[in-house]
C-alpha cells in the first residue's frame, strides 16, 4: 500500500490522472485544483464539459472549510449521522479547479472513511476528484478486473491495493446542502 500511495502521489503532483479503489467504487481521480489534470479526466471518460462537475474526496471533515465559503454548523452533526457513504453539495466552491466547480458555484464532497483514500489524500495534501472508472453514459464496473480496457490505458497509474476486493458496489448518496443551512437528498 505504501509504494502504492507514493508512487500515485507522485502522479497526482504532475499533473496526473489514477485510478484508485475509494470506498465506494473504483474511481479515476486527478488533483481538484488543478484544471488541466481535471480537463483529462474528462476527457478519458468521453464527458461532456457541460455534464455536472466531479466529487472531490477528503480525509478529514475539518478540510471541508478550505474548499467551501461557508460551513453551517448543523453540518457537524449531521456528517456524524452518516453511516455510508455520502457526498454533500456544497454552496460557494472555493480553492479547486474551476471545472471541479457547478456552475451555480456548488461543489461536492466526500469525507471518506476507507483506509487507502484516507492515506492517499493525507499523503497528497490536496482533495482528488472521483468518478467512476467508467467511459460515460456506461455503467460503472462493480469489480477491478471490469474496467474497460480503454479507461486502464489511458490513466497515468493504476493503484494495484484492492484490485482483489469486492466493495458494496454502491454510489454515495448524495444531499444538497442549501444556502440557508437547509438540505435535501438528491440520490439515495
Amino acid at each position: 500500500m505504501k509504494e502504492d500511495i507514493l508512487n500515485a502521489v507522485k502522479v497526482l503532483h504532475q499533473g496526473g490522472v489514477i485510478l484508485y479503489p475509494t470506498d465506494t467504487i473504483w474511481g479515476i481521480g486527478c488533483d481538484a485544483t488543478n484544471n488541466r489534470a481535471v480537463q483529462k479526466v474528462h476527457k478519458i471518460k468521453g464527458r461532456l464539459k457541460s455534464k455536472s462537475s466531479f466529487i472531490i474526496l477528503l480525509e478529514d471533515e475539518q478540510k471541508i472549510s478550505q474548499y467551501v465559503k461557508k460551513v453551517p454548523e448543523i453540518l457537524w452533526d449531521l456528517l456524524k449521522s452518516f453511516d455510508t457513504p455520502t457526498t454533500v453539495v456544497y454552496p460557494g466552491a472555493k480553492n479547486l479547479a474551476r471545472s471541479v466547480i457547478a456552475s451555480d458555484g456548488s461543489v461536492g464532497i466526500r469525507v471518506t472513511r476507507d483506509p487507502f483514500c484516507k492515506e492517499l489524500l493525507k499523503a497528497f495534501g490536496k482533495p482528488v476528484t472521483s468518478t467512476s472508472a467508467n467511459l460515460s453514459g456506461e455503467r460503472s464496473p462493480l469489480v477491478f478486473k471490469d474496467i474497460p480496457e480503454e479507461i486502464l490505458n489511458s490513466v497515468d497509474y493504476a493503484v494495484t491495493t484492492n484490485r482483489e476486493k469486492l466493495n458494496k458496489a454502491k454510489a454515495s448518496t448524495i444531499i444538497k446542502l442549501k444556502e440557508n443551512g437547509e438540505f435535501e437528498i438528491l440520490r439515495q
